[in-house]
């Protein structure tokens, strides 16, 4: 019983929207991870004043959570896609819950970070199962809808992050917020239990391969680690160099290692489909654009005079706008706009607001309207996005397809965190209205570099191997 999945109870099988019941529970999933990456920071201060350490030590909360999390997102999903997602997806629960029980009870920073690490584990568990079960449960025609719906879940947690977290820490501390993932994790855990369908088309494999696994995780957690480095740690120049040279060696000798495994852990060939490639690439640039003013906004509103809760008003409009798009493109564009059409207005919105923000004024009543529109272009390109992906993907293999769009997030999101970070560090003691201007620069070409990969991917086209909801 522990290591099979169970069948949905014949009278939510049977129901006609049954799909919807599995999008829903998948959202829970989207929306506590989400919570969680944007909550944990507001932590920072209070973690330094009961831990007495610096705030490069506490950035470790944050930095081994996602560097676990982006190593091991597609391995699970290669292992989900052998064993089952449904059933993947079930014990991150289990262990993304209890691990936020654990973090709360941690009597010390380094047990704190442990303890993150194993959270990040149960998360990847989910996240990498989180799109194929949304894609393997909704009807082909219904995929962008409920793509768009676990999108916008994620918004809203991000959106409701800084508030939740600021109210927490003020009114309860620190570790309350992690206890509150507890509840939620309860709850989802049961929804999926007899909500979520099982895995119907699987991908077998004779053997795992762990040394493909270590190579990506040295190559992706060398690369993050350099970035950040980069972005104003103090570090001596030829550690920068060093990472970023161990990351280019070690993904050469991963990728050289899956041409020539029996058993590879990422089937290369799945990189070699236009659709896929161009639609990963066009996606971490869509993150980084997305995640980039979460640094950027902050600081500029404050620098203005402004407080950190207006900061986080302004802000909260970003994720808002993305919430809204994502959840209301069905009912304004036509059903006759294709993913790809929607991709290329969603980038082009993107690419007109930021460069309408190049030039105008930088007051909170102006970024709020800006990044609100800014938010809509995303929330109608992600989601249209990971459609195209997905539908590339043969359906034995989405938990694979799952783990790669999830991990180009993460990676995409340490992007734009690290390299504004950067920029703001490399432009310390210019005016506010410089470095506003050069680090939109920085996310106008990435936006730039999405509407290039958008335009170059081909037309839509169905789900490479069907697969029943049920």
């Amino acid at each position: 019983m522990l290591i099979r999945e169970r069948p949905r109870p014949e009278a939510i099988r049977s129901r006609p929207g049954a799909w919807w019941l599995a999008v829903v529970t998948v959202c829970f999933g989207a929306f506590m991870g989400q919570l969680d990456a944007s909550i944990v920071t507001l932590t920072y201060g209070s973690l330094r004043s009961e831990f007495r350490t610096s705030l490069a030590a506490i950035e470790w909360v944050s930095l081994a959570y996602l560097l676990t999390l982006v190593a091991l997102l597609i391995p699970v999903g290669r292992l989900s896609d052998a064993y089952g997602r449904k059933l993947f997806y079930l014990y991150g629960f289990v262990v993304f819950t209890g691990a936020s029980a654990a973090c709360g009870f941690a009597p010390s920073l380094a047990a704190l970070v442990a303890f993150r690490v194993v959270q990040a584990v149960g998360a990847a568990m989910m996240q990498a199962n989180s799109v194929a079960l949304v894609t393997t449960s909704a009807p082909r025609e219904r995929m962008r809808t409920a793509l768009g719906v676990q999108a916008a879940a994620q918004a809203v947690g991000l959106a409701l992050g800084p508030t939740v977290g600021g109210a927490l820490v003020s009114a309860l501390g620190w570790r309350w917020v992690f206890w509150i993932n507890v509840p939620v994790g309860v709850v989802a855990l049961a929804a999926g239990h007899y909500l979520l369908p099982r895995t119907r088309s699987r991908n077998r494999v004779a053997s795992f391969d762990w040394p493909g696994l270590v190579l990506l995780a040295v190559a992706t957690t060398s690369l993050l680690l350099g970035v950040s480095a980069a972005s104003g740690l103090a570090v001596p120049p030829w550690a920068v160099v060093g990472l970023f040279v161990l990351a280019v060696a070690a993904a050469w000798a991963f990728v050289r290692r899956q041409r020539r495994a029996a058993v590879p852990l990422l089937d290369l060939g799945l990189l070699r489909v236009r659709a896929v490639s161009s639609g990963l690439a066009a996606a971490l640039c869509g993150y980084l654009v997305l995640f980039g003013p979460l640094v950027l906004v902050p600081q500029i509103v404050v620098r203005t005079g402004g407080s950190e809760l207006l900061a986080g008003v302004v802000l909260t409009a970003l994720p808002g706008g993305f919430a809204l798009a994502a959840t209301g493109a069905e009912r304004v564009l036509p059903r006759a706009v294709g993913d790809r059409a929607r991709c290329l207005l969603g980038v082009a919105v993107c690419t007109g607001t930021l460069a309408a923000m190049l030039v105008l004024p930088v007051t909170p009543l102006w970024l709020a309207a800006q990044l609100a529109v800014l938010g809509i272009g995303l929330g109608l390109f992600t989601p249209a996005n990971n459609t195209l992906v997905m539908s590339a993907i043969p359906a034995n293999c989405s938990g694979t397809g799952g783990g790669l769009v999830n991990m180009t997030r993460g990676v995409g999101t340490a992007l734009g965190v690290a390299l504004i970070t950067l920029q703001l560090h490399l432009t310390h003691g210019q005016g506010v209205r410089e470095r506003w201007v050069q680090s939109i620069a920085i996310l106008l070409a990435a936006a730039l570099v999405a509407t290039a990969t958008a335009w170059l991917s081909p037309a839509d086209r169905p789900r490479t191997q069907a697969m029943s909801p049920k």
